[in-house]
């Protein structure tokens, strides 16, 4: 969970959970929805003397993310973040892809169709609500359209989905 070479020595201080929770996602409510605002660290658990860590690192980290409750593990370095986990987030709006957009992806690395990894390599999908729905939309051929400039975009943006969606072609 928290070992990559920026965070080798987990602690408090140096998880994700505490740099997404107390600085990110408080500036990101902007939303009304339910679970908006209720970003906290619930717990913290740490090594004894039994191990197999050394005594005092951070074990586990229970957390709410927007109102949904997360238990991170610290495995040890022998396991790194991969792409086979990341968390989703869906925004209701520009503003809130543009500011999770530039949080998350400061020292990290922006890649195609919403996706980024942030600093400590953790993989993220900033997607609006609003491709949702595009894409679930009745007429497959607008729907088709909007996957099409979905796939060209790396930072998703709602008005150009809605332009490919409104398109005749």
């Amino acid at each position: 969970m928290f070992h990559t070479p920026l965070a080798p020595q987990p602690t408090p201080a140096s998880s994700v959970a505490q740099v997404v929770i107390l600085t990110v996602m408080p500036q990101a409510t902007i939303s009304k929805r339910p679970g908006a605002g209720t970003s906290r660290i619930r717990n913290i658990t740490h090594y004894g003397e039994a191990g197999p860590r050394p005594a005092g690192m951070v074990m586990t980290v229970d957390f709410e993310l927007e109102g949904h409750a997360i238990t991170a593990l610290n495995g040890g370095p022998e396991f790194s973040f991969t792409e086979a986990l990341s968390l989703a987030v869906n925004c209701e709006s520009q503003n809130e892809v543009d500011y999770l957009w530039t949080a998350l992806s400061e020292g990290g690395e922006e890649g195609p169709c919403g996706w980024l990894k942030d600093r400590y390599g953790l993989s993220w999908q900033i997607t609006p609500v609003r491709l949702t729905e595009l894409l679930n939309d009745p007429d497959e051929a607008a729907a088709q359209r909007v996957m099409a400039a979905m796939l060209q975009m790396t930072k998703l943006d709602i008005a150009e989905l809605e332009r490919a969606y409104a398109a005749r072609v």
